[in-house]
């Protein structure tokens, strides 16, 4: 399932992160789905891609 906007995404995705940072998740998880197939996985490579950009982010500031 691929998620067209940051409005489908799951409840727990939009009210933890913000916009910005729902836009990264809904990439990484559309590409990981297309590349593993499996929702578990692609979430789990969503969720590691936002907290690599927070953590890379952190750094700069």
């Amino acid at each position: 399932m691929l998620y067209k906007s940051n409005q489908d995404l799951p409840l727990e995705i939009r009210t933890r992160l913000s916009e910005g940072y729902q836009d990264l998740y809904r990439a990484a998880f559309n590409s990981a789905i297309h590349w593993y197939g499996e929702a578990p996985k692609a979430h789990r490579v969503a969720l590691s891609a936002v907290k690599m950009q927070s953590a890379m982010y952190r750094n700069i500031v």
